[in-house]
């Protein structure tokens, strides 16, 4: 893979981590007395462009490559929640991120 492809790769992934933040925030601030708030608007549209994003990855290598990556969200949310939400980390994500890494790398290896 072509630092290029990685690189959209890992910004696909950032995106969509930071739009589950978004619908975490869009969530907790909603009000029944409204059916799209511009928190939930903003999330999906975040969500959109990550789909584009991930639209182009398909268009340029297998999914069996580009899918293990998806795997990183389960990492950059958790860091995310935790400087924009204040929610804590602790010793089982540090230890579940580090097998997903794992996890990935044979994934990808040839």
């Amino acid at each position: 893979m072509s630092i290029s492809q990685y690189f959209l790769i890992i910004s696909t992934v950032i995106l969509l981590s930071f739009g589950q933040i978004l619908l975490k925030i869009a969530a907790v601030s909603f009000q029944n007395d409204s059916i799209i708030d511009i928190k939930i608007a903003f999330a999906i549209l975040v969500y959109f462009f990550a789909t584009l994003m991930w639209f182009i990855v398909l268009k340029m290598m297998p999914l069996k490559t580009a899918y293990p990556f998806v795997g990183l969200a389960f990492i950059v949310v958790p860091i995310l929640s935790n400087f924009f939400l204040g929610e804590e980390l602790d010793l089982r994500n540090i230890l579940g991120a580090l097998l997903i890494i794992f996890g990935i790398f044979i994934s990808i290896t040839k």
